[in-house]
């Protein structure tokens, strides 16, 4: 693999001790992630639509302003990142095109899911599915697409419409088309997690969504199983916004705010996490020494 970081992210996979992923959705939130010594991220789609444009997960981010943000979330951190590309952007030519450029813009893995489009989040009621032919189709064509050896994320929706038996099949066929790691979505019962890793062939993802439809276990108990990623896509967005409100609350309140009273980070760490001393060097480095 010409890539460190898809190399980085196959050897994970391979340990399955379900590695702990955050989502982010911004390269200051990948910086975060890095910093504290987490081994892997993953580009959230409902984060980032939530994050830039306000809105609910429900298909309303593009290609482009997808690539954009992993251009600069790749410029950020070194670690591997799974890029969420929803349904691909379309049929199998689309997403031909689709994991052409992510690969390019420095995904480690590309995640396309089986939901008619516009997609939804996993953890809403109302989602519809494509055919799995249609879905395989996809899959073979994300394969065929990826020049410098990017991982295909395949994830089924299929336990909320069809059922739990229904999604392993699927996830079974994505596998066959190429796929080199599975996503079954928003298992509802702790039976269906221990059942997943041992029914599929490939590496598995788990999601666990604060507040959401699958039950939550822990690290050890996931690897266990034999999860390979453990990903908590909206964590660090859900903590963000309570920290926004209790930091904000305070200011109203109070009418002040400063350093002291523990509720932001400190000047001198928001400089850091964006590497302002490297680049004072680098002026330095460059600078008219007249």
């Amino acid at each position: 693999m010409s890539a460190s970081h898809v190399s980085r992210l196959i050897q994970l996979l391979a340990e399955r001790r379900a590695v702990l992923t955050p989502g982010v959705a911004n390269a200051l939130a990948a910086r975060v992630v890095e910093t504290l010594g987490f081994e892997a991220a993953y580009l959230t789609g409902a984060g980032l639509t939530n994050t830039f444009l306000g809105l609910p997960d429900l298909g309303f981010m593009d290609l482009t302003q997808l690539s954009q943000h992993l251009l600069a979330i790749r410029e950020a951190t070194e670690l591997p990142v799974i890029v969420d590309a929803d349904t691909g952007f379309g049929n199998a030519l689309n997403v031909g095109h689709t994991i052409r450029l992510l690969e390019r813009a420095g995904a480690s893995a590309i995640q396309i899911e089986d939901q008619l489009s516009p997609k939804r989040c996993g953890h809403f009621a109302g989602k519809a599915l494509v055919a799995a032919g249609e879905m395989s189709g996809k899959i073979r064509a994300a394969a065929d697409a990826r020049r410098d050896g990017v991982l295909i994320v395949a994830r089924t929706d299929a336990i909320a419409v069809e059922g739990f038996g229904a999604a392993i099949d699927r996830a079974g066929l994505y596998a066959e088309a190429g796929a080199d790691i599975l996503f079954v979505e928003a298992p509802t019962s702790a039976d269906e997690l221990r059942h997943i890793p041992r029914l599929l062939p490939r590496p598995q993802m788990l999601n666990l969504v604060v507040g959401g439809m699958t039950p939550m276990v822990g690290q050890a108990e996931a690897a266990e199983m034999g999860f390979g990623l453990l990903l908590y896509a909206n964590v660090a967005l859900q903590g963000a916004v309570q920290g926004m409100r209790v930091a904000l609350e305070a200011l109203r309140r109070d009418g002040r705010l400063d350093e002291e009273s523990g509720l932001t980070a400190s000047f001198a760490e928001r400089q850091i996490l964006v590497r302002k001393p490297w680049f004072d060097e680098q002026d330095r480095r460059y600078g008219d020494a007249a």
